[in-house]
């Protein structure tokens, strides 16, 4: 029965597994999973405990997780947020899930020892970063807020977590343009085709799955252009591949392999493009009619 299950989703070694598959897999052992937060400003997820092994997605700083195993360095984890299977740095993890009340919503950002800009940078953060934020503070008319830590952010990148999203996905993924490609990326610092799909959905409060063969299964419902035509927001599929339709159904908005990075093109000119390398799309789908 193993063999149906997808291993990006579903935590199964033959020594261990995740409870939630008793009676689904063979496992010496089974644990519920300790949860934890990732401390780094990102942490990359690995397909095995080596690191020359390559990315298959990425954790945020005060992200959370649940870790089922710890060895040499490494921990085995699941992602709360998409449920993601893999291993990080076990360094880059601390135990308990915090109490995150602000998210990052700027591509990037700095996070500062103090409330003053010209204080050395302690760290990078990317949008979707979650902070535990305990109060503000202005220093010389900029607002900062304050973390618990010690730690301080400019408060014009962050909204609280319970404050209102951004309604437009693609408008989220926009901020991205001239990012670079980064297999297995989804931060501002570097991002893939379906981890751009995924992060301009969570900022308007929709959970979407990693990769873009999940997202053609599950993100939305499938439409027929020539029926429905395209709108802003609709996405096109190819194998390995996903991007946004920005406008009319005229646009492609993507983190392009072609170009190495965040762009725009003309659909028309893309799908003539990668069909040489991969083919012609292979679905389109429409998350909000």
């Amino acid at each position: 029965m193993s063999g149906d299950l997808d291993r990006r989703l579903h935590a199964f070694r033959p020594d261990l597994a995740e409870t939630a598959l008793r009676g689904k897999v063979e496992a010496e052992r089974f644990v519920e999973g300790e949860p934890a937060r990732l401390i780094a400003p990102l942490a990359d997820i690995r397909p095995r405990p080596d690191p020359s092994a390559g990315i298959d997605s990425q954790i945020l700083y005060g992200e959370t997780v649940r870790v089922f195993d710890r060895q040499e360095g490494w921990a085995w984890i699941k992602c709360d947020a998409d449920d993601y299977v893999g291993y990080v740095s076990d360094a880059a993890l601390v135990s308990g899930q915090g109490e995150a009340t602000h998210i990052v919503t700027t591509p990037r950002t700095f996070l500062y020892p103090g409330p003053d800009l010209k204080f050395p940078v302690a760290a990078a953060l990317s949008m979707g970063s979650r902070l535990d934020v305990v109060g503000d503070t202005v220093t010389r008319d900029t607002r900062y807020l304050l973390l618990e830590s010690g730690e301080a952010v400019i408060a014009s990148h962050c909204r609280p977590l319970d404050g209102a999203a951004d309604g437009d996905a693609v408008a989220v993924a926009t901020l991205f343009l001239q990012t670079p490609y980064l297999w297995g990326g989804r931060s501002g610092f570097g991002i893939d085709c379906s981890g751009l799909v995924q992060t301009a959905f969570a900022m308007t409060g929709y959970a979407a799955p990693r990769d873009s063969d999940m997202q053609a299964k599950w993100l939305g419902s499938a439409i027929d252009p020539e029926r429905d035509g395209l709108q802003r927001g609709d996405l096109v599929f190819w194998k390995g591949h996903v991007g946004f339709i920005e406008d009319d159904g005229k646009t492609l908005l993507h983190a392009s392999g072609g170009t190495m990075t965040v762009t725009r093109e003309p659909l028309a000119g893309a799908i003539a493009r990668i069909a040489a390398l991969y083919g012609p799309p292979t679905g389109y789908r429409r998350v909000f009619a």
